[in-house]
């Protein structure tokens, strides 16, 4: 690191494809990482019904997720995020949860559980399309 230009310099030797690609991915993390703690990262979920409102409901302060209503069925599927990070429903728009955090893997991570949480079983997906999709993934901006 050099404290007098500001820049990291990451350098790799006799750098193959397989080499340069993990370079490629070391740095992005590091860019990510910086970001992160000084921004950070939020998924805004959507959900998405044809008969029956899916209820969202939040719970433990933003640490979870209760959801109600999906398919008609009478079961409350509930799901925690990662750690550091936060859901919140959005009261704009309807229907939308907003998850946020300052590492994007695990936002991301907590995305992928409310969604797969809401899979739909035994029937045709094609013609089935009810759940919860992440419908914009963006940096907050302060």
């Amino acid at each position: 690191m050099n404290a007098d230009k500001k820049k990291l310099i990451l350098k790799v030797w006799f750098g193959d494809k397989k080499r340069l690609s993990g370079l490629s991915t070391v740095s992005t993390h590091i860019i990510n990482s910086i970001f992160g703690v000084t921004s950070g990262f939020q998924y805004r979920m959507k959900s998405v019904y044809a008969h029956f409102p899916i209820n969202i409901i939040t719970v433990e302060n933003g640490r979870g997720v209760e959801i109600r209503n999906f398919l008609g069925e009478k079961k409350v599927r509930k799901v925690f995020m990662a750690k550091n990070t936060y859901c919140k429903k959005n009261d704009s728009v309807k229907d939308e949860i907003v998850i946020f955090g300052n590492d994007i893997n695990l936002v991301s991570i907590s995305a992928a559980q409310i969604q797969n949480s809401c899979l739909v079983k035994k029937k045709d997906i094609r013609k089935f399309l009810d759940g919860i999709y992440v419908s914009k993934k963006e940096k907050i901006l302060d």
